[in-house]
């Protein structure tokens, strides 16, 4: 809860629907010397309604990334304080015009259907897998959060890297802002449509692995000729998980499939492929062996 217009509509909405169910924490991830007195600002509207608050402090520092890293440490942090309060979900202020901002980002880096998807509005915590992540506004506009923040008589907090053109996100907010023909409500739908379509092809893979053999080394697998490459990749992600790889960027994984279609023998991530033969067999690649 940083005190911006976002995640103080969050707090009113919450209070209103769940007034003795939940708790806020606000991160001051140690950047910006104004982040502790906006934290005390969230603290104090807390303390008015009887709702508990708590700061996580961070001692992150300026350079590279800062962005990603933040992002990364504010979840470990905001995880970490769920489980110790026994919260069973961490939910965040998330709207549309973050998820049409998210779905530029990426169409920008040339992500397949997954990741055009954008957020969805149940997930789990990055880097906590049993714990829920709920984005309850993502059919709201900024605009509209803002407003009912203004009617509830606060100030919000204004964060100075929002209008920062370093960062991709404000670049891509400034673009998309600056166009009358920008609706945020749109992208909202179109990345619903697009979830629906990323569950379908999850639940075509879930029959698919149903023909995937686990052995002592590892799996066989026999497929189609014809089965469609996003089916295809979608099941040697999971084989990768069974072996506790995670999947890497869609062109290794594109590759690892030309090769075995081709009846060679490939390794990613530490598993080997051979298909010179029917079924495909995965095992886990042995180890390079260094020189002395």
């Amino acid at each position: 809860m940083s005190g911006g217009p976002d995640s103080l509509a969050l707090l009113l909405l919450f209070h209103e629907v769940a007034p003795r169910n939940f708790a806020v924490a606000t991160v001051d991830h140690g950047l910006r010397p104004e982040a502790a007195q906006e934290a005390a600002f969230v603290a104090a509207i807390c303390t008015e309604r009887g709702i508990p608050h708590h700061t996580l402090t961070l001692a992150l520092t300026k350079g590279s990334a800062v962005q990603e890293r933040a992002r990364a440490a504010r979840y470990a942090a905001l995880a970490q304080w769920c489980i110790e309060q026994g919260l069973g979900a961490l939910v965040t202020a998330h709207h549309a015009d973050d998820q049409a901002e998210t779905m530029v980002m990426r169409l920008n880096r040339k992500v397949g259907l997954r990741g055009l998807a954008g957020m969805r509005p149940r997930a789990v915590v990055p880097g906590a897998p049993a714990l829920p992540l709920l984005r309850p506004l993502l059919n709201w506009r900024r605009t509209d959060l803002a407003t009912l923040v203004k009617e509830a008589g606060l100030q919000a907090a204004q964060d100075p890297s929002n209008s920062d053109t370093t960062y991709e996100r404000v670049r891509i907010r400034a673009a998309l802002t600056s166009s009358d023909a920008f609706d945020a409500s749109a992208f909202a739908a179109t990345a619903h449509h697009l979830a629906e379509a990323d569950e379908a092809l999850e639940w075509a893979v879930s029959q698919l692995w149903q023909d995937v053999d686990l052995h002592e080394e590892g799996f066989t697998w026999n497929p189609a000729s014809d089965l469609p490459p996003v089916l295809a990749l979608r099941v040697l992600e999971r084989i990768l998980a069974g072996f506790g790889s995670a999947a890497p960027r869609g062109p290794s994984l594109l590759r690892w499939l030309a090769a075995l279609r081709s009846g060679g023998v490939a390794t990613l991530a530490g598993v080997k492929g051979d298909a010179r033969r029917a079924p495909w067999r995965f095992t886990r690649a042995p180890e390079r062996r260094t020189k002395s």
